[in-house]
């Protein structure tokens, strides 16, 4: 048996008193307190007895031990699948066997045997005979010393036996990793010579040489963990590999306590002291605290209790009932246990199962609610999935473990993961779980694994928003007209209105033909009517030409800059959407242009081309072959409108943890930061969305933007935490790893990040790096091997003081991974020009991968998350799979990712990450993007003006800098970071969009005016725009 009992002297007496009035589930707790468990139910029936139910890493199956072969009166080794109630005998049926567990992968079986034992069947038919001659004989367990541990391989129905060694090998468990087998033996009494006292106590009670042992999982490199008087044995690993727990008895066999160590064997710690027999311990999946059993009410009354995994507090208990309960393990996700009872018919031993309230088990221990979990109690289920996988996966990189994070953030419940929402929450809740169970350690605010932030997060109309027409009554809001999220607010004078087609201004250039909506039309002070999207009978190729000039805040800047006093948009007649009207961005805050937007019916705008004598279904279908058609006035036709738009902060989170290097020579070093965003798009109602048609307003589900990318940083955090725990990571610094939220919105987290670091993390100077690992340090003096002269230089050209702004000798690099699920034939590299020996590096770290690799220099304009931090210095590399048509669309699904492209990605980069870790210096920082690769991702610009957007500037009118790129155009122009930019090229920015839209109009060489705000003074430049090829 086992990790019972060295003697199960009582647990016949339990049997012997147990009482009729105790045959239901064990009564739990207080009655003001809530419920520890619930909805108990049997799940083993048949057979004299049944025990030790161990579970598979996600749940399906439970091994475990039974006498109920008729021809074998011995422990059998059985498993269970808990979704049809199969069940098949795992052991040979030969001899005795204990003490099961299912390996991480799911396949393989571990248990204790003596089927190898030549008189094996001759002991089994003796015990059948003394049964069947009607005597008996006081239960108690046989520490046989033939028993050895055994796998069996269910995919081939095989056996390997690992020990060798004469005595008792049983009691084992295989590590969260599945890399070691944690035992119990006595093999020590047959390998020492024992004194005259110890054999004869040997004889008398063989588990009193009971000690602890750990080998490598296929049995070789065997350590032993423990060598005290008495029996220790029962020992379990912490769900992250990092402890091993077990009950150790007294050397009188009375009394036991629990225990908990490191892996090998130092920093014991008792966690009871109760002075009674306190045995079977077992971790809940967080790692917080254990359950284990004891009799502290009665010799022969067995009950459960908890207590803290740090041994604070007093033991809390569970059940409350004569007889016995024990044995007790939690399920996976931590929402489940499993225990022995002997309450089932005939007072026989079997297993059953509840339902478990960790919430209540926490308060009733003490601890704080699970800082994983956010302030309530919403987010328990994302946790115990984050629980259940982590015992699903393994430390090495497999497509199904990808998937598996996956599918869990493109489910439906987390509604697109939007910045600031329910979604976002469940997704970060996730993510910190994982981390926290691999071993990582917050590094969030306040002790916890979150940093909150505040970005620009919604719109609401107010009651001031009327829209009328001349010789027409007032338009009713949210039928005839609805102002969209981006426009202007205020009154807005009555004005003509003129119709321009579908308001694009498209330049000709080599294979585009040009269009202009606006030839021979004068808008000025005027409102202008414009189609929704793009002319509708025209080539798949056309569309991919016009698509970027077809959005509704494009559109709207376009007539801005013409001097359009508002915008109408019209669905059109012959359209296909779903509404006429553009539905109000309600998660929309901040303007996008200072004019009206607005949206009206369908019903509306042809009673104006009506009262115009003009027809709006032909002006349609005249455009819609793609020609181009003058525009016109709308004869008789004024609008006025007021327009009322209340907009909000909301606050988002970020994930930020923390695996420590073991060093204290190295605590103060520049840590390695690994990170991917993990906001998407919600329903799309952000702007950035490119839904059409039956598309709009579903769940953009973000499987490759950017699911991938954080199921890419919990595979390699897995592998480092697994490569740590083996004593193979020599690591020289910390590594933080980060879901960043509020990308998709303009890198808001990341932003967060990089300019609270000095807050979030202290300085070594003043703090204790052993005290408190939540903490960073500001390190000094690793970078000798960079330039320094550059690097000043470099930081005063992103316009900002290097000892101030600069994070070089904070972080040594970052590594980010965004869209790195779609890999076809190459995966792209970025950032390789950030530092001098980044190409070296990324080639030598894909040698075991193999992937092929284009490397892109491109560092300082990278629409992601790497972008905040190249601006203070810290070298950057950013995996990128390629761009595709389901980008931003509710079509960006699990189905359609490449989960071994995905596993390979994510092992080249652990692989970096590791390197790393492990190099003495830190990579140097120095900027030389050279000529750039014709393979940077998403929206391109021809024209090059060397400017880093501050994409956390918040609502301002113009395009605020964050810095300059050194030598480009905007560094020899005079531009500095704080700039606001706020015309170019005779253009004016009000946001992102203008800035990008003017420079696509810009020629390379030819000198433009730049007009930037710096304080209170507008100063205008003269910048030559360069070439991005």
């Amino acid at each position: 048996m086992n990790r019972r009992l060295h003697l199960f002297v009582t647990f016949a007496t339990a049997l012997l008193i147990a009482k009729a009035s105790a045959e239901g589930p064990a009564s739990v707790g207080n009655d003001e307190d809530a419920p520890l468990m619930g909805k108990t139910r049997q799940i083993t029936f048949e057979g004299r007895r049944a025990g030790e139910g161990y579970f598979s890493p996600d749940a399906s199956k439970m091994v475990f031990q039974s006498e109920r072969d008729p021809k074998n009166p011995f422990y059998q080794i059985y498993w269970m699948d808990l979704g049809t109630g199969d069940i098949e005998r795992v052991s040979p049926g030969i001899g005795k066997t204990t003490c099961a567990w299912i390996h991480p992968d799911g396949k393989q079986v571990l248990f204790a045997s003596t089927h190898d034992d030549p008189e094996a069947q001759e002991k089994q038919q003796a015990e059948l005979d003394f049964r069947a001659s009607g005597k008996s004989r006081r239960y108690s367990w046989d520490y046989d010393p033939n028993f050895e541990l055994y796998i069996w391989d269910s995919t081939n129905g095989k056996y390997t036996r690992l020990t060798h060694e004469l005595g008792y090998d049983a009691e084992a468990s295989f590590s969260p990793d599945g890399s070691q087998i944690v035992f119990a033996s006595n093999r020590s009494a047959f390998q020492n010579e024992l004194t005259d006292t110890q054999q004869q106590r040997f004889e008398t009670d063989p588990s009193v040489m009971m000690e602890l042992y750990i080998m490598d999982a296929d049995g070789t490199n065997v350590r032993r963990l423990t060598d005290v008087p008495g029996y220790d044995g029962g020992p379990f690993f912490s769900p992250d590999g990092q402890r091993i727990c077990w009950r150790r008895f007294g050397e009188d066999g009375a009394t036991a306590e629990i225990y908990t160590m490191r892996t090998d064997g130092t920093d014991v710690q008792r966690l009871t002291d109760l002075g009674v027999m306190s045995w079977a311990p077992f971790y809940h999946p967080s790692g917080d605290y254990l359950v284990f059993t004891t009799n502290k009410h009665g010799f022969g009354n067995f009950e459960l209790y908890l207590v803290r995994a740090d041994g604070n507090g007093d033991p809390v208990r569970v059940t409350d009932a004569d007889g016995f309960d024990g044995l007790p393990v939690f399920l996976p996700g931590g929402d489940r246990i499993a225990w022995t009872n002997n309450r089932a018919s005939g007072n026989q031993s079997q297993i059953f199962m509840a339902n478990w309230n960790d919430a209540e088990a926490r308060r009733r221990l003490g601890l704080t609610p699970n800082n994983v979990s956010g302030d309530d109690e919403a987010f328990e289920s994302d946790v115990a999935t984050a629980r259940q996988n982590i015992n699903a996966t393994s430390g090495e990189f497999q497509p199904a473990d990808a998937g598996r994070h996956v599918d869990y953030l493109t489910r439906p419940e987390l509604e697109g993961r939007l910045t600031g929402t329910i979604g976002e929450k469940k997704a970060t809740a996730y993510v910190a779980a994982y981390l926290q169970h691999l071993g990582f350690e917050p590094a969030g605010e306040d002790g916890t694994f979150f940093q909150s932030f505040d970005f620009p997060a919604g719109s609401e109309l107010t009651d001031e928003n009327i829209m009328s027409a001349k010789q027409q009554d007032a338009l009713r809001l949210g039928e005839d007209w609805t102002p969209l999220g981006f426009s202007g607010t205020g009154s807005f004078d009555v004005g003509d209105v003129v119709f321009a087609g579908y308001g694009m201004t498209v330049p000709g250039s080599d294979g585009v033909e040009e269009y202009d909506s606006y030839v021979h039309l004068d808008v000025n002070d005027k409102w202008v009517m414009i189609l929704r999207d793009m002319p509708q009978n025209i080539s798949a190729d056309r569309r991919q030409q016009l698509a970027r000039y077809s959005a509704p805040q494009r559109k709207a800047s376009v007539a801005r800059d013409r001097g359009a006093k508002g915008v109408i948009f019209v669905a059109r007649p012959n359209s296909k959407v779903k509404r006429d009207l553009i539905r109000f961005d309600s998660s929309a805050s901040q303007a996008g242009v200072s004019i009206a937007v607005t949206s009206i019916s369908n019903r509306i705008a042809a009673s104006w081309f009506d009262r115009a004598g003009k027809d709006l279904k032909a002006a349609q279908t005249a455009l819609d072959d793609g020609s181009m058609q003058m525009g016109y006035a709308l004869e008789g036709v004024e609008v006025s409108a007021k327009i009322g738009i209340k907009r909000s902060t909301g606050t988002g989170r970020n994930v930020i943890a923390r695996l420590t290097t073991d060093s204290p020579n190295h605590a103060g070093a520049p840590v390695v930061v690994l990170g991917a965003h993990i906001d998407h798009l919600g329903r799309g109602g952000a702007g950035n969305s490119l839904a059409t048609g039956d598309d709009e307003d579903q769940i953009h589900f973000g499987a490759d933007d950017n699911a991938s990318g954080v199921a890419a940083i919990l595979e390699i955090a897995q592998y480092l935490a697994s490569q740590k725990r083996s004593g193979k990571l020599d690591a020289k610094r910390d590594l933080l790893i980060a879901a960043w939220s509020g990308e998709e919105l303009g890198l808001f987290g990341s932003q967060a990040f990089v300019s609270a670091y000095a807050d979030l993390y202290e300085s070594p100077d003043t703090h204790d790096p052993h005290t408190d690992h939540a903490h960073a340090h500001t390190p000094h003096g690793e970078h000798a091997e960079s330039n320094t002269s550059t690097t000043v230089d470099v930081a005063h050209a992103h316009g900002a003081h290097a000892d101030q702004d600069s994070l070089r000798d904070s972080i040594a690099v970052y590594l980010n991974l965004d869209m790195v699920g779609r890999l076809r034939e190459s995966l792209i590299i970025q950032g390789i020009g950030s530092s001098p020996g980044f190409e070296a590096e990324v080639q030598r770290r894909n040698i075991p991968v193999g992937l092929t690799l284009k490397l892109d220099r491109t560092s300082t304009r990278l629409p992601t998350d790497a972008s905040a931090f190249v601006t203070r210095n810290v070298p950057i590399l950013s995996g990128f799979s390629g761009a595709h048509s389901d980008y931003h669309t509710p079509r960006d699904v699990a189905s359609k990712l490449n989960y071994e492209g995905l596993s390979d990605i994510a092992q080249l980069f652990g692989l970096l990450t590791r390197g790393f870790l492990v190099a003495d210096a830190a990579p140097e920082f120095r900027l030389d993007e050279g000529e750039q690769t014709k393979e940077v991702p998403r929206a391109r610009l021809t024209a090059y003006l060397g400017t880093i957007p501050d994409y956390a500037s918040g609502d301002i009118k113009g395009v605020k800098l964050s810095g300059v790129g050194t030598d480009g155009p905007a560094d020899k122009a005079g531009v500095q970071g704080g700039d606001i930019i706020v015309k170019l090229a005779g253009r004016t920015i009000e946001n992102l969009y203008d800035y990008t839209y003017a420079i696509e109009a810009l020629k390379i060489g030819e000198t433009v005016e730049m007009v930037v705000q710096r304080g209170d003074e507008e100063i205008t430049l003269q910048i030559v725009p360069g070439s991005r090829d």
